[in-house]
C-alpha cells in the first residue's frame, strides 16, 4: 500500500510528546514547530511551539492506522473526513516545511468563506467544479456553476469548498 500523510488528534498539549513516541516506534511522523521569541523580565528566549495545536502528522498507509492509534492513550483519534481518515498532500507538508524554515511566528488565520468568493468544490459529487458564492446560510453556501451557458445553482456545505480567490484579491491585483 501507499503511504499517505494522515493527521491525528492529540489530547492537549502532548503534540511533542506524541510525535516522539512515534519516532521511537519508527513511525515517519511530522509536528510543525513555529519558532517563537518569548519575552521575560530578565530575558528573551527561543522556544518551540507546535503551529497546529493537537496536531500531528503521520506518513503510513492506511492498513497501519489502527496499530498507530495505540501506541501512546495521547492520541486521541485520527482525523476523519466523510467518514475516512483525513489525508494531506506531500506538497502541502512540504509547504508547511519551507514557510516554517523560513519565517518565524507565524500565525494561522481561518479564511472565511464569503459572497461573491470564487470557490472550488473539494468533495462530494461537485468536487473539483469552481463557481462564484452568491449566498451563506447557515453551513451552506449557494454557488453559481456555469457550465454550458447555463447558470446552474447548487447548495453545498462550507466545509466542502475551499476559497481560490476573494473580490478583494482581484481588487488589489488590479490596483497593483
Amino acid at each position: 500500500m501507499e503511504k499517505k500523510w494522515f493527521v491525528v488528534y492529540t489530547k492537549s498539549r502532548c503534540e511533542k510528546k506524541v510525535a516522539a513516541l512515534l519516532a521511537k516506534r519508527n513511525v515517519e511522523n511530522y509536528c510543525p514547530l513555529n519558532r517563537i521569541v518569548k519575552q521575560w523580565a530578565d530575558r528573551k528566549k527561543l522556544i518551540y511551539e507546535p503551529l497546529f495545536t493537537s496536531y500531528v502528522f503521520i506518513h503510513a498507509c492506511e492498513n497501519e492506522i489502527f496499530s498507530i492509534k495505540q501506541i501512546t492513550s495521547d492520541i486521541v483519534n485520527f482525523v476523519y473526513w466523510i467518514g475516512k481518515p483525513a489525508t494531506i498532500k506531500d506538497d502541502e507538508i512540504d509547504n508547511i516545511k519551507k514557510f516554517l524554515n523560513q519565517y518565524m511566528d507565524i500565525q494561522l488565520e481561518k479564511q472565511d468563506v464569503q459572497i461573491s468568493d470564487r470557490v472550488r468544490i473539494i468533495s462530494g459529487p461537485l468536487m473539483n467544479i469552481e463557481g462564484n458564492v452568491k449566498v451563506i446560510t447557515n453551513n451552506k453556501v449557494k454557488l453559481s456553476l456555469p457550465s454550458l451557458g447555463f447558470m446552474m445553482v447548487a447548495e453545498v456545505k462550507i466545509s466542502n469548498v475551499e476559497v481560490i480567490q476573494h473580490p478583494t484579491t482581484v481588487l488589489n491585483m488590479a490596483h497593483s
